[in-house]
């Protein structure tokens, strides 16, 4: 015979791994905004700028944005050295974003 599934079970696990991941990556969001140190913006001016960047038509703007954050994470791995491939991610954000100011 064969095994009978647990759809509730399977269904439990995936919502939990789901929500795992979309905590994971508001940290991670979190994280950027503290090492690009836009922390210092209150929530409304950071919440424009973002708003006016996912709006923007201007494809020149975003591939000037593209490439300053790709410098900038470039930079990021070289200031954090071996010590981030130790932390992950998470820890050399941080670092940095405290490096910055």
């Amino acid at each position: 015979m064969r095994k009978v599934r647990d759809y509730d079970a399977e269904l439990k696990a995936l919502n939990d791994k789901a929500r795992a991941l979309k905590a994971r990556k508001v940290e991670q969001f979190g994280q950027l905004v503290v090492a690009t140190g836009a922390d210092a913006l209150d929530a409304e001016m950071l919440a424009g700028a973002l708003l006016d960047a996912v709006g923007s038509k201007d494809t020149s703007a975003k591939e000037a944005w593209r490439a300053k954050g790709a410098a900038f994470f470039q930079r990021r791995g070289r200031k954090a050295g071996g010590a981030a491939q130790g932390e992950g991610d998470g820890g050399a954000a941080q670092s940095d974003g405290e490096a910055a100011r």
